[in-house]
């Protein structure tokens, strides 16, 4: 099973069982940006605990490994556990919706592409930099989260609503990261 294939499995599983979700990460900068491989797919996911088992029968081993108590504990504290595709070594990681401005913000402004025959339901483009921006910093300056961002802002630069990005970027304090990606972009 390629990664494009377990995508369209998660995506179809959590469709049909009623979870809400956001297509967030490289995917969504690869769509958005420039298209990069990634080794996981990112995933923000509006679950509660009564969920769990249903999904964990969805992708049951041998073929996957997903632990109902990784879930249970993503979920209390907010924040991600792991579905591991043993045979092929892909991973999606899914990220709890969690209740912060931002992520309520991003997750109500999602919208769905047709992507290969899926329907995705994926991050903005102003949230995709965002939210890549904010890994940026996290991470102690990681330059293929500030390039994913960077690509994305060149790509979509056209319809970014640039009053959303600048509020977002004074309330999560980017400022720093901010002016470099406009100083490092072949658009302005």
């Amino acid at each position: 099973m390629s990664q494009q294939e377990l995508l369209k499995k998660v995506i179809d599983t959590l469709e049909h069982l009623g979870i809400d979700h956001m297509i967030t990460g490289s995917v969504a900068s690869s769509l958005q940006g420039e298209p990069r491989s990634t080794h996981d797919i990112d995933i923000i996911l509006a679950v509660q605990e009564a969920d769990m088992a249903n999904l964990v029968e969805a992708f049951a081993p041998p073929r996957y490994y997903l632990d109902a108590a990784s879930i249970r504990e993503a979920i209390s504290h907010k924040s991600m556990f792991n579905l591991i595709d043993v045979v092929e070594g892909d991973k999606v990681d899914f990220w709890i919706l969690t209740d912060e401005p931002f992520d309520q913000s991003r997750f109500a402004r999602r919208y769905s592409e047709n992507v290969m025959g899926m329907i995705l339901k994926v991050s903005c483009p102003e949230d995709t930099i965002l939210a890549k921006l904010l890994w940026a910093v996290k991470s102690g300056g990681s330059e293929k989260q500030f390039t994913d961002a960077l690509r994305v802002f060149e790509v979509q630069y056209d319809i970014l609503d640039m009053s959303y990005l600048k509020k977002w970027v004074a309330a999560l304090s980017l400022e720093e990261i901010w002016n470099r990606l406009q100083k490092e972009s072949e658009i302005i």
